[in-house]
């Protein structure tokens, strides 16, 4: 056998060649090794995706619900009663709630709002970014302005088909005085019983109708925004304040649009505890109208709608946005 040289021009005898040579095979199949050790990782990052945004979403969607609940409990009263809505006679319902029943009695149907916000929160958010990536085509950073609303509008559909019984049963503990149902499990058992399963469904259709533009148009808002702000900053994201605005300014869009099936679908929740009767969406508009017309009936707590809901939503937004963010900067995410 001839003899080979080293990088040196030593001459090297067999052996020795035969030793590099395996040393180089050895080296090959560590990098293969390594190569099929990361596949599975790839394999995994969506499913770590999913799992950061779930518990990003649960947590964004428990601290802007808890925030507002006052607000929204009594926004619910005057959307399912004849009460003629101001700013004072908003504050009156306050002030009368918490000198009857209480001050933790402001935050009555928070319960079964926490149940039915944490999954839907995260849901909404998790399945948002999962419709995100099926509707970017490639060599896209950005989806394009039709499929940023379809994305939020699927993600607000897929949210609220899972945990809609459970927002059902929030309007009702929240127009109700604490006698009459003692907890969350109790008002399931007792609609069960008196009014039948369907009832959970009741009002699910203006949900749907209302989720579509309200969700689409709240993601494709704030989408939009951070990505101007990342077009004029060069590349840069926005603070948590700036956050916050482009939040709030969305959520006001959002629920604008559609708040009169917001109403609608509140009259028919509580239709079986209240002196009202609902057929359909369009007998529940009709007799919403004739009561107190357009405005003070479809649109009655908009005003108030305006103040909770952009709190709401922006620090929804904001809080997903930096708790995902952490999460998915540990170390812990990415070597998992």
């Amino acid at each position: 056998m001839t003899k080979g040289y080293d990088d040196k021009g030593h001459p090297i005898n067999p052996i020795q060649e035969d030793h590099h040579h395996l040393c180089n095979i050895s080296i090959s199949k560590d990098e293969v090794e390594k190569h099929k050790m990361q596949e599975p990782k790839k394999k995994n990052s969506n499913l770590k995706t999913v799992l950061s945004s779930l518990s990003s979403g649960a947590l964004a969607g428990v601290v802007a619900k808890t925030t507002i609940a006052p607000l929204d409990r009594t926004k619910i009263i005057f959307q399912t009663s004849e009460l003629k809505f101001s700013a004072r006679e908003a504050y009156k319902v306050l002030i009368k709630t918490y000198k009857n029943e209480g001050f933790l009695r402001l935050w009555r149907g928070n319960s079964a709002t926490m149940a039915r916000i944490i999954p839907y929160a995260a849901i909404q958010y998790a399945s948002h970014e999962q419709y995100k990536k099926l509707l970017l085509k490639e060599n896209e950073t950005m989806l394009s302005p039709p499929y940023r609303f379809l994305a939020g509008s699927l993600a607000g559909v897929t949210a609220a088909s899972f945990t809609y019984p459970l927002d059902m049963v929030r309007a009702r503990m929240a127009i109700t005085h604490k006698t009459r149902y003692k907890g969350l499990s109790s008002i399931f058992i007792k609609i069960f019983q008196e009014e039948g399963p369907r009832t959970f469904y009741r009002g699910f259709t203006p949900t749907i109708l209302g989720v579509i533009p309200y969700g689409g148009i709240s993601f494709f808002t704030y989408e939009s925004l951070k990505g101007l702000y990342s077009d004029h900053h060069n590349g840069a994201d926005p603070n948590p304040q700036e956050r916050l605005l482009f939040g709030a300014l969305a959520g006001l869009c959002g629920q604008s649009a559609s708040y009169p099936l917001d109403v609608i679908r509140r009259r028919m929740q509580t239709a079986g505890i209240t002196t009202y009767s609902y057929e359909s969406i369009v007998n529940t508009a009709n007799v919403i109208v004739q009561e107190a017309g357009i405005i003070g009936g479809l649109y009655k707590g908009l005003s108030m709608n305006w103040i909770k809901g952009p709190i709401a939503v922006g620090i929804s937004f904001t809080v997903y946005d930096l708790t995902s963010n952490y999460i998915r900067s540990t170390k812990l995410y990415q070597d998992s």
